[in-house]
């Protein structure tokens, strides 16, 4: 798994910071979840938790005070907010929309599905809305930020769009933000993030061609 082996390869000391993928910090982000969820609700069984499971086997980590996730979840905090610069109000949302729509284990599954439609949903959204923006050189970041955020708003606020499709994602992702409950500056942080890192894959996939 590309997360946990670059992850790996910091942990054991390597010279240049290497920031992973959109995978690795998708990934990480779910790690987070899971763990929340864990500590949440007294999860015992590991395997209710297969991404927490992996990154704890990974990198060896004890359990804390007796309870799953506890640990795993400050790990990969401390990662999220080290490597990809997230602030705590970022986590503080993820907390706060799981302890909203988690009350009791049945609730987990619907949960992540909800909200891997609005991710998936989200995403494929701004890519449509955005385009030429992501052509924007990485070196702009004030900038990039600045037009995310403001495509963020739009799809939040603006009720009608001249496409179909463009209309009918940009509703369900309204729908998805409102029962999850996340806000739009969560939303900007999410995207942005995602952005910065596709930018860098071409690049990254020609190089391991050559090589």
């Amino acid at each position: 798994m590309s997360l946990f082996s670059k992850l790996l390869k910091k942990e054991a000391g390597a010279n240049d910071k290497v920031v992973g993928n959109v995978e690795d910090f998708v990934s990480l982000t779910r790690v987070y979840f899971q763990a929340v969820i864990a500590v949440n609700l007294g999860i015992t069984n590991i395997n209710f938790v297969p991404d927490v499971a992996s990154f704890k086997r990974m990198f060896k980590i004890s359990t804390q005070g007796g309870k799953l996730g506890l640990a795993e979840k400050s790990r990969a905090r401390k990662m999220l907010m080290q490597d990809y610069g997230l602030s705590e109000d970022f986590f503080k949302e993820i907390n706060a929309s799981i302890k909203k729509n988690c009350k009791t284990q049945n609730d987990v599954q619907s949960y992540l599905f909800m909200y891997q439609g609005f991710s998936n949903d989200l995403m494929m959204l701004m890519g449509n809305l955005m385009q030429w923006k992501f052509r924007v050189p990485s070196i702009f970041k004030k900038l990039l930020r600045s037009m995310t955020e403001k495509t963020i708003h739009d799809v939040c606020t603006k009720k009608v769009w001249k496409a179909d499709e463009v209309h009918k994602t940009a509703t369900a992702v309204r729908q998805y933000k409102e029962r999850l409950g996340y806000s739009e500056k969560w939303m900007t942080e999410y995207v942005y993030n995602i952005v910065l890192l596709a930018k860098k894959e071409p690049k990254n996939k020609k190089e391991d061609t050559k090589s």
